[in-house]
């Protein structure tokens, strides 16, 4: 059918007529479901579903008393209206690579306004993909000041989404709070074990013999949010740390990756310390 693309994604209290009334609403309002998923948490009591659907108009105003009568907390989103997205570094450059990559290739369909670090090491990397490249030095000292420029620059151009790509300084709780829901992490290993800025050289001095990487949602908790996507590979004692971190690196790009794809496709849907993410 003619018309824009639109998803909408809904979470409330589970209880019966929930599919039937976002269903019936979309069929009389000339909706047509593309796609449909939904999940009722037996641990929260609550209900989660994610529409994609073709429509002449988002339906937004119309849904509206739909929502109040679940008491859901909802949202739909246009498809046709790319996510802008600020990527934070440090010095490691592998998450940062492949993102660009997948950028420039269209397989990441967002726009990336630029890269900001408190260290100058990538700006050649980001340049040479046509990103906008800030430096944004830090002290313990200049922390706040800092941090403030990091928000300026997410109001001022209307950011989705924050990534931390290996960015390696540890975020306010002020900072955490403003951007709940709109910053995601990569760790590289299983969380909440081996924290810190070493976790491969841990891993290596406790013998594991399975090594991954953790994307989640920033919170004020160091390490603790919610969970978006993990990989694991199996390594074993012939396995150097070196070599546990460059393998390590390839899963923290795969795994960070789908996370900021889950995240722009409205996927993922919080669910108290954790995630709904469809896919």
């Amino acid at each position: 059918m003619a018309g824009g693309k639109y998803i909408l994604t809904l979470s409330c209290e589970d209880k019966s007529g929930i599919v039937a009334a976002v269903s019936g609403f979309l069929a009389e309002n000339g909706g047509f479901i593309v796609e449909s998923a939904q999940f009722g948490d037996p641990s929260t009591k609550r209900f989660f579903m994610r529409v994609e659907f073709e429509s002449k108009d988002n339906l937004k105003d119309k849904f509206a008393s739909i929502a109040e009568q679940f008491n859901m907390d909802w949202d739909i989103f246009d498809e046709s209206i790319r996510p802008r997205v600020l990527i934070a570094v440090s010095k490691a450059g592998h998450c940062l690579n492949n993102l660009l990559y997948r950028h420039e290739s269209g397989n990441l369909k967002v726009d990336i306004v630029g890269v900001i670090s408190n260290h100058q090491d990538l700006e050649g990397m980001a340049k040479r993909h046509g990103v906008n490249f800030q430096h944004l030095p830090v002290t313990p000292e200049t922390k706040p000041e800092q941090e403030k420029q990091i928000l300026d620059i997410v109001e001022k151009e209307n950011i989705d989404v924050v990534v931390l790509a290996r960015y390696m300084q540890i975020l306010s709780p002020d900072l955490c709070k403003k951007l709940k829901g709109k910053a995601i992490n990569i760790h590289h290993s299983f969380l909440p074990g081996f924290k810190g800025a070493d976790p491969y050289r841990q891993a290596y001095d406790r013998g594991v013999k399975i090594i991954g990487a953790t994307a989640h949602y920033v919170t004020k908790e160091l390490d603790e949010g919610p969970i978006i996507e993990q990989e694991v590979i199996r390594v074993d004692h012939t396995d150097a740390s070196e070599d546990l971190k460059s393998l390590g690196q390839d899963i923290e790009s795969r795994v960070l990756a789908r996370a900021l794809r889950n995240h722009i496709e409205h996927r993922i849907i919080l669910n108290e310390g954790k995630t709904v993410v469809f896919k």
